[in-house]
This record gives C-alpha cells, sequence and structure tokens, in this order.
C-alpha cells in the first residue's frame, strides 16, 4: 500500500516544458499518481493550461495569456529552462484530457480570477464525465470552487492555502484554512510543509477536512508526510520523490 500519493507539479518540468503535453506524457511514462495542471482563458474563452498571467521568458512570444486568442497562442512555442532540445505548445484543457484522460489523475487549478472560468471549465469536464473518479479540482478562491460545484458537483474539490505571512502563527493558518474550506465546501486543504504539525492536522480532520501537502520537495517534507499521515504530495522533484516512496514500501 501506498504510503502516500504523488503528483507531478506542472508534470516532469525538469525535463520538457512545464504544463505541456510533453511534461505530463513524461509523468505517465514514470509512474506518477496524478499531474497538475493550471488553467488560465484566453481573450476568446478559451480554457488553456498556462500558469502565469504574462507568457513567461521561455515561450517565444510575450505579454498577457488574456489578451491572446487561442488562434494565436497556437504560434507560441514554450521551451524547457532545463533541457535545451525540449519545446512545447500551449495546449487547450480539453485537448489535455482528452490525451490523458484515464492514463493519470488530473488536480486542475483554476486560476481565475474571472467569473466565466468555472462555468466554462465545467463545460470542458462535462464533455468527460466518465473521467470524474481520476479528477479533482483546486483554488486559491472559495468563490470559484463554489461556482465550479454548481457545474459538476460529483469532483471534488480542493482549497489552496498559499504561504503564510510573516506575522502569522499556525493557529491563525489552521482557523483560515478551515473557515475558508467551510465556504468552499472543499473536500482537502493544500498546506505547504511549513504550515503543517500534528495538532493542525488533527483539528481539520475533526472536522472533517483532509490535507494535502504542495511544495514537498526536500526528503524531510516527505518523511513529514508520512509522520501525519499526509494522503497525497504534490513535488516538483518527482523522481526523488518516487525513490523515497519507494524506499518505504521495501522497507514494509
Amino acid at each position: 500500500m501506498k504510503p502516500f500519493e504523488i503528483v507531478a507539479h506542472r508534470g516532469i518540468a525538469t525535463e520538457a516544458p512545464e504544463n505541456t503535453l510533453e511534461a505530463f506524457e513524461r509523468a505517465v511514462q514514470l509512474g506518477a499518481d496524478a499531474v497538475e495542471l493550471d488553467v488560465r482563458l484566453t481573450s476568446d474563452f478559451i480554457p488553456v493550461v498556462y500558469h502565469y498571467f504574462y507568457l513567461h521568458e521561455n515561450t517565444s512570444a510575450s505579454g498577457a495569456i488574456y489578451d491572446y486568442s487561442l488562434q494565436q497562442l497556437r504560434q507560441v512555442q514554450v521551451f524547457s529552462p532545463h533541457n535545451a532540445t525540449s519545446s512545447g505548445a500551449i495546449s487547450t484543457l480539453s485537448e489535455v484530457i482528452g490525451a490523458l484522460g484515464g492514463r493519470i489523475g488530473l488536480e486542475i487549478e483554476i486560476k481565475g480570477p474571472e467569473p466565466e472560468a468555472p462555468q466554462l471549465i465545467g463545460d470542458v469536464l462535462n464533455r468527460f464525465k466518465p473521467l470524474w473518479g481520476m479528477i479533482e479540482v483546486t483554488s486559491y478562491e472559495p468563490a470559484l470552487l463554489l461556482a465550479f460545484q454548481a457545474q459538476c458537483p460529483e469532483i471534488p474539490v480542493d482549497l489552496l492555502v498559499p504561504r503564510s505571512e510573516a506575522w502569522m502563527g499556525l493557529d491563525v493558518v489552521y482557523y483560515q484554512a478551515l473557515h475558508r474550506a467551510r465556504l468552499s465546501r472543499a473536500r482537502a486543504v493544500h498546506l505547504h510543509p511549513t504550515q503543517l504539525s500534528a495538532a493542525g492536522v488533527t483539528v481539520l480532520r475533526h472536522h472533517g477536512i483532509e490535507v494535502h501537502m504542495w511544495d514537498a520537495n526536500t526528503e524531510s517534507f516527505l518523511a513529514m508526510a508520512v509522520e501525519y499521515g499526509i494522503p497525497r504530495v504534490c513535488t516538483d522533484c518527482f523522481q526523488p520523490a518516487l525513490a523515497f516512496r519507494d524506499g518505504i514500501i521495501t522497507a514494509e
């Protein structure tokens, strides 16, 4: 039995451009349980898979992605800062689900902030109902999660929690996480390892809210996931995380 599931953050971004089909396919090949991907809207309101507001320096264009139509984005190449021989394209959410659906879990983040985003993403996912059991939707915004649930009520939603501000104690972190999760009707909250404690995890679970970990990029953080019984971790360092997990399974 796996001590935790491993989510490849934006695919295997160390080998192919992040959030591209190439990075996601590599995650399938290496045995990830799921991939995390980010969804933004084009100027013609098509959900596409891309993280940033601005086209990154590792692309062949510049400017805000919301100013580009899908047809214009089709001309944009995305390059890998880690692999000079690797390039890819910006895909629509529908294309990514069509290519990966049923082969690997999908953790889909609604970036927003457009009020139309949940319905447009829901329209796409409603075309893939047989795959819903392998999909979860996340966001930092409770309103976007609530609106999405009206479109696809059977897909679980999780609330993303940003890194804590310097003044915050863990009591405030957990208080906010709990009540924002209640606002979102979220199944789980995704916390950074620096926000985790045994007491806090216990409190959230007492209220029926599970805890997942993001930025699980070191062995000490992965060990923390095991200690607290975290069922799912999201990492930028997939292969070391897999080796760590395999070591635990072998030891057992």
